[in-house]
């Protein structure tokens, strides 16, 4: 996570070089495009995964390796377009944490064509490969792929990807100055950091509005100790005897039975300290597993499926969503990503800021409160007011859109993984987004 790109390796931050990885990964798959793309997709490419139902696009998974000596290498699971993949564009995802994977959590969790169903999986009508696009999930600790030389690329990803998100753009940019080897058409960041004090102190009023804290509890977590300074001390391993005493009271009254990434939603009991989602029939149309994140988990743990995934473990003895192998400045997190934003934006970059409304974690309030900062800054006018939009007949959140280059929306009903809890929304949203057209304003 960084503000901006390093002029030189010595002044990278952790976070800005994983960035540098991510695109070290593209690059290559652009300069390999001609001479080994056959070869590594008939290596790579997936026959069947384990309890797979039938489909008509290809799937291919495995490694690129970017260290051989130190033996580092990033994973990654690449979906085809559900029809006509090679007229196609890129589209990769990155979840956050940091730490957290985007295999597990974005392809067999949220946006990718399966989900997990016992000791099968099941298709995702939702899928984002179905929005005509080639999407690629990348594992943060692992990988390799098929090419895509010139191909119109966006980047897109939630929560903590809010800082290597834009770090990847803007690198892509950098080295588009000496050659042309990125079409990078836009990024989409969903309830994403974007700035320490602003995204992580919107949590209170949040929380607060929605009956999860006493007045005299929300009064001291907005004066006495606010949620940013508890983090900045947590990190620092210092955390001081008021901040203790503001987050056991809040803790106490939220209560963990409580599920922070969607307050409105139940817990799966057996796994409340997995913060399994559940979900209920009022909220979404489609019926959803209540517990697939343990089920996901223990699909990807199966010898069966890593054999399939051309996957092995690497440092560890057991496939977690997240890992703390991975080797994180975290006081990273305090610097802000939102001006990087801004430059991609002057350069022609559209962004897209989307917010699960049910997330407490990064609250849509303090996502929407940058958004507008950020249009004032670059004296954006508003094109498209604050208004609905719809995903068939019901409202699927509300959007702003400043200058066609900005836009900010909202995924009604949904949580801090929106592709999760409102896929089909979600995906009327990332449609919207891929062709650059605007919400629907009415059904």
């Amino acid at each position: 996570m960084k503000t901006t790109a390093a002029s030189s390796s010595s002044s990278l931050t952790c976070q800005t070089k994983i960035a540098v990885v991510i695109f070290q990964l593209l690059l290559c798959f652009s300069v390999e495009a001609h001479s080994h793309s056959r070869s590594h997709s008939q290596r790579d490419r997936i026959v069947r995964l384990p309890g797979q139902p039938g489909v008509g696009f290809q799937q291919y998974s495995g490694y690129v390796t970017l260290d051989a000596k130190k033996q580092r290498a990033l994973f990654y699971y690449f979906a085809e377009a559900e029809t006509d993949p090679h007229s196609k564009p890129l589209v990769l995802w990155l979840n956050g944490g940091p730490g957290c994977s985007s295999l597990g959590v974005g392809a067999f969790s949220e946006n990718g064509p399966f989900r997990p169903s016992g000791e099968v999986l099941v298709k995702n009508e939702y899928s984002w490969n179905r929005a005509r696009d080639n999407l690629v999930f990348l594992q943060k600790w692992f990988t390799k792929f098929p090419q895509f030389t010139n191909r119109s690329l966006f980047i897109t990803g939630e929560s903590y990807a809010g800082h290597y998100v834009p770090q990847l753009a803007e690198l892509m940019l950098e080295f588009n100055k000496e050659e042309k080897l990125f079409n990078l058409k836009g990024i989409a960041l969903g309830n994403p950091v974007l700035e320490f004090a602003t995204d992580f102190n919107s949590r209170a009023d949040f929380i607060w509005s929605h009956g999860l804290i006493s007045d005299s509890t929300y009064k001291m977590f907005t004066s006495v100790c606010n949620y940013s300074r508890y983090v900045s001390e947590y990190y620092r391993g210092s955390v001081s005897s008021v901040c203790s005493k503001v987050m056991n009271q809040v803790s106490k009254e939220t209560s963990r039975f409580v599920d922070k990434y969607d307050v409105t939603l139940d817990v799966c009991i057996s796994s409340v300290f997995a913060q399994c989602q559940v979900l209920s029939p009022q909220q979404v149309a489609e019926t959803i597993d209540v517990c697939v994140e343990d089920e996901t988990v223990n699909y990807l743990n199966r010898q069966d499926v890593q054999k399939a995934l051309h996957a092995r473990l690497v440092g560890v003895h057991r496939w977690a969503v997240c890992s703390n192998v991975l080797d994180y400045e975290l006081l990273d997190v305090e610097i802000p990503t939102i001006t990087i934003v801004g430059k991609l934006i002057k350069a022609g970059v559209p962004v897209l800021v989307y917010s699960g409304d049910q997330d407490s974690v990064i609250p849509l309030t303090g996502s929407r409160t940058l958004v507008h900062e950020l249009a004032e800054k670059l004296a954006l006018n508003t094109t498209v007011p604050y208004r609905v939009w719809f995903e068939g007949q019901q409202v699927g959140g509300w959007t702003q859109v400043y200058g066609n280059m900005l836009a900010f929306a909202t995924i009604r009903g949904a949580s801090h993984e929106a592709p999760f809890s409102q896929p089909e929304r979600s995906l009327v949203l990332f449609k919207s987004f891929l062709e650059g057209r605007p919400l629907p304003e009415e059904f």
